[in-house]
C-alpha cells in the first residue's frame, strides 16, 4: 500500500481498506461548511457593531454564502462526476480557504460579502464531492453506517460553530471567525490526498451545461427573492425574481425531459422513495434552521448568555443528534425508512410545539428539551432520507443524487431562516410598537434626532438591536437607565410572544409535513438501499436486465467456450468427425495422436473465437448500459451473479488472447512426448506460459493449429 491514495475506486478489487479514515477526511470537510453558517449566529452582533452593517448588510452577508451555496451545488456535482469527485473535493476546499482568509483580512462590508460568496461557491463544490465520495468507497452493506456518521456531522457542526466563534470572540475581534475553517480545511486537503481514494463516474457522458445554468438560474433566484420578499416586502423586485425563477423551473423540467442525457432525470421523483426523502429533508431543515436561528437569538439576548456560553448550551442539540443516529442504524434495516423518518419528523413537529409555552419567564431549563427532541429528530430523520436518496441514483450519477440532497438541505435551510425569520419579526414589531412610540430624542417638532430615529430603527428591527440600544443608552446617559431597562424587558417579553406564533406557524408546517412524507415513502421493502443486493460483486459492472435474451445467450455460449479443464469434456462434432477420419484413413498415411492431446486442443477456443467472444459481449454490456443505466439495482441475485461470472470469463478471455498472441511469434517445434501428468490437466496456455517461463520456450508447441499467422 502506497502512502498516496492514487488507486481509483472503479479500479479497486476489493474494498477500500482506508474506507474509515477516508471517512473522518470527508466529515471534516462537511464540518466546515456548515460551521461557516452556525458560526455566524453569535458573529453577527460584532460585526454588525464594527462594520455598521444595516439590516440589508447583514442580511447580504448571510446570503452571500446561502445563494450559491443552494444554487450551484447540484452542478457541481455532476461536474465532479465528470471529471474527478476527489478533485472537486480538493478544489472546493482550497477556495474555502481562500474566501476565508480574505474574510479575514477585510474591514469592508463589501468585502466581508464577497469572501462570503467565494466560500458560498466553496461550499456548493464540496458538499456534494463529500457523499458521492462516501457512497463510492463504502461497499453497500456499510454504507447506512458511514452516512448515518456523515449526518452526525452537521449536528456536531451545529453546535461547534457558535462555541468555536464564541471562544474566539472572547478574545479577538469578529475576524478571527473566518479562521476557524482554515487550519481544518488544510488538515482535510492533506487527508484528501493521503486517505481518499479518486473516483469518478465510469461513463457519465455529456454534461448538460444548458441544464445545469437554468437549475442554477431557478434556485438562486427563488431563494433570493423569498428572502427579499419576506424581510424586505414583496416590492417589485423580489416579484420579479420570483416569476424568472418560476419560468426556469418550468423550463428546467420541459428541457430535462427531452435531453438525452439530462443533469437531473426528473421523471426519477415519480419514485416514491425519492420524492419522499427529498420533502423530508426540506421540510426538516425548512423548521429545525429556523427553529435554531430564534432558540439561539433567545439564549444570546434575553437571557444574556455570551459567545462561548451559548455554544454550550447548545451541545446537548449536538449529543441528541449523536443519539438519535445511533437509533436510526439500528432500527432503519429492521422497520424501514417510513418508521424511522416519519417518527423523527414526529419528535421534531413535538419539540416545536414545546416552544408554544415560551414566555418573557422562560430559562434555558425551558430550553433544553426543545433542543434535546432536536437534535434527536435530526438524528433519526436525516440519515435514512439521505441513504435512501444516495440509493435511488446509479453510481455513475452519485453527485447528481449528493448534490440534490444537499440542495433540498440548504433550500430548507434557506428558506426556514427566511420564511420563520420573517413571521418572527414581523411579529415581535408588532409586540413593541406599542412601546417604542414612548422613545425618547423627540426635537420641538416632533421629529426624532439622527442618533434616536437610528436607534429607535433598530430597537424595532430585532431583539438583538433592542438590546444594544438599551446597553448604548446606559452607557451615555444615566438618567434613561430606567428608560433602558424598560426597552430591554419589553422587547424580551414581545420576542417570546413572537416565539409563540411562529412556533404555531412551524408546527402547523411540520405536521404537514409529516403526513405527506408518511404517505410518499413505502413501507419497509427489498429495495432499502443498504439491504438491495445480499451478493455484492467485487468489482464495479454494468448488468444486464433480468429478461434479455441475447445476454443470456451470450453468457451461456461464453460459459461453454471457457469452461474450466477440470470439466468433463463433452462428446463434440469435431472431435467425432477426427476420430472417424483417423480409423478410415489407410495405415501408411493414419496419424496416430495422443487422446487426452487430442481432446484437450479441439476443446480450446480459437483465437478468432476468443477475440469474436470478447468483442460481442463488450457490445452487449455497452448497449445495455445505454438502454437502462440503473439495471444493476433491479436484478435478481441469480442474474447478478451470472453477470459477474461473464465479466470475469471475459478477463480470462482477454488474458488468454493476450498469451496466444505473444505464441504466434515463436517458430514451430516438433510435438513433445506424451508425460502422464500428475495433476490435473492444464490448459494450453498455463502450459506454455510455464515452459516459456522455464527458458524451454522451443518445445512447448504441442500442436501446429497456432503456427497460422494473424
Amino acid at each position: 500500500m502506497t502512502l498516496l491514495a492514487m488507486t481509483p475506486v472503479q479500479d479497486m478489487h476489493k474494498p477500500y481498506p482506508r474506507r474509515w479514515s477516508a471517512l473522518v477526511v470527508l466529515c471534516l470537510s462537511l464540518l466546515i461548511v456548515v460551521m461557516a453558517n452556525t458560526s455566524l449566529l453569535v458573529a453577527a452582533p460584532a460585526m454588525t457593531l464594527d462594520l455598521s452593517l444595516t439590516s440589508s448588510d447583514l442580511q447580504w452577508v448571510i446570503d452571500g454564502y446561502t445563494v450559491p451555496y443552494a444554487s450551484l451545488m447540484l452542478l457541481c456535482g455532476v461536474i465532479g462526476d465528470r471529471y474527478s469527485r476527489r478533485g472537486a473535493l480538493i478544489i472546493g476546499l482550497i477556495i474555502f480557504v481562500a474566501g476565508s482568509v480574505a474574510g479575514a483580512l477585510t474591514d469592508a462590508t463589501l468585502g466581508v460579502i464577497l469572501a462570503r460568496i467565494v466560500m458560498g461557491v466553496a461550499a456548493a463544490i464540496v458538499m456534494p464531492a463529500t457523499l458521492s465520495l462516501l457512497v463510492a468507497t463504502f461497499p453497500k452493506r456499510e454504507r447506512a453506517t458511514a452516512v448515518t456518521v456523515w449526518a452526525a456531522t452537521s449536528g456536531l457542526a451545529i453546535a461547534a460553530g457558535p462555541l468555536l466563534a464564541g471562544w474566539l470572540l472572547e478574545s479577538y475581534t469578529w475576524h478571527s471567525t473566518f479562521l476557524i475553517n482554515v487550519p481544518i480545511a488544510l488538515a482535510a486537503i492533506v487527508g484528501a490526498v493521503v486517505l481518499v481514494p479518486p473516483s469518478r463516474a465510469v461513463d457519465p457522458g455529456a454534461i448538460d451545461w444548458i441544464g445545469g445554468l437554468l437549475s442554477v438560474l431557478a434556485v438562486s433566484t427563488i431563494v433570493y427573492a423569498i428572502i427579499e420578499g419576506m424581510h424586505f416586502g414583496w416590492t417589485v423586485g423580489p416579484l420579479y425574481f420570483a416569476l424568472v425563477g418560476l419560468l426556469s423551473v418550468l423550463g428546467f423540467v420541459g428541457w430535462e425531459l427531452r435531453h438525452p442525457n439530462p443533469l437531473l432525470d426528473v421523471r426519477m421523483f415519480s419514485s416514491r422513495v425519492l420524492s419522499g426523502a427529498t420533502l423530508a429533508v426540506l421540510i426538516f431543515f425548512l423548521v429545525t434552521f429556523g427553529a435554531i436561528y430564534f432558540v439561539a437569538q433567545y439564549l444570546q439576548f434575553a437571557l444574556g448568555f455570551g459567545p462561548v456560553s451559548t455554544g454550550i448550551h447548545l451541545l446537548p442539540l449536538a449529543g441528541a443528534v449523536f443519539v438519535g443516529s445511533g437509533i436510526t442504524m439500528w432500527l432503519t434495516p429492521k422497520l424501514g425508512p417510513r418508521i424511522t423518518v416519519t417518527a423523527g419528523m414526529v419528535v421534531g413537529t413535538l419539540s416545536v410545539v414545546s416552544l408554544i409555552g415560551i414566555d418573557a419567564t422562560a430559562t434555558y431549563s425551558d430550553f433544553l428539551p426543545v433542543l434535546t427532541l432536536l437534535g434527536l429528530a435530526i438524528g433519526l430523520s436525516v440519515s435514512p432520507c439521505t441513504d435512501s436518496i444516495m440509493g435511488e441514483f446509479p453510481d455513475s450519477k452519485l453527485g447528481v443524487g449528493g448534490g440534490l440532497n444537499d440542495t433540498a438541505l440548504e433550500l430548507g435551510g434557506s428558506l426556514g431562516i427566511a420564511v420563520l425569520g420573517s413571521v418572527l419579526a414581523a411579529s415581535y414589531r408588532q409586540g413593541i410598537e406599542g412601546f417604542l412610540q414612548t422613545f425618547p430624542g423627540k426635537q420641538p417638532n416632533g421629529q426624532y434626532t439622527g442618533q434616536a430615529a437610528e436607534g429607535l430603527a433598530a430597537s424595532q428591527d430585532s431583539l438583538a438591536g433592542a438590546v444594544i440600544v438599551s446597553d448604548v443608552i446606559r452607557d451615555q446617559n444615566a438618567f434613561l437607565s430606567g428608560f433602558a431597562d424598560n426597552l430591554e424587558a419589553n422587547a424580551v417579553a414581545a420576542f417570546g410572544d413572537a416565539v409563540v406564533h411562529t412556533s404555531v406557524v412551524a408546527a402547523v408546517m411540520f405536521g404537514v409535513g409529516t403526513v405527506i412524507v408518511a404517505l410518499l415513502i413505502p413501507a419497509k421493502t427489498a429495495t432499502a438501499s443498504s439491504e438491495k443486493i445480499a451478493f455484492e460483486p467485487i468489482v464495479p459492472f454494468v448488468a444486464p436486465p433480468a429478461k434479455d435474451p441475447a445476454a443470456d445467450r451470450e453468457v451461456a455460449e461464453l460459459e461453454q467456450l471457457l469452461e474450466w479443464p477440470s470439466a468433463e469434456p463433452q462428446k463434440s462434432g469435431a472431435r467425432h468427425a477426427l476420430r472417424i477420419a483417423e480409423e478410415t484413413a489407410p495405415p501408411a498415411t493414419r496419424i496416430v495422436a495422443e487422446p487426452g492431446l487430442v481432446d484437450a486442443e479441439l476443446d480450446r477456443p480459437s483465437i478468432y473465437q476468443l477475440a469474436s467472444k470478447v468483442y460481442e459481449l463488450d457490445a452487449s454490456v455497452a448497449r445495455q448500459a445505454t438502454v437502462d443505466s440503473k439495471s444493476g439495482d433491479r436484478v435478481t441475485i441469480h442474474q447478478l451473479a451470472l453477470s459477474n461470472l461473464a465479466r470475469t470469463r471475459r478477463v480470462e478471455a482477454e488474458e488468454a488472447l493476450d498469451a496466444a498472441l505473444e505464441l504466434s511469434d515463436l517458430p514451430v517445434a516438433p510435438a513433445p512426448e506424451p508425460v502422464e501428468p500428475t495433476s490435473p490437466l492444464q490448459t494450453f496456455y498455463q502450459r506454455a506460459s510455464r515452459q516459456q517461463a522455464n527458458c524451454t520456450a522451443f518445445k512447448e508447441r504441442s500442436s501446429s493449429m497456432w503456427a497460422m499467422p494473424l
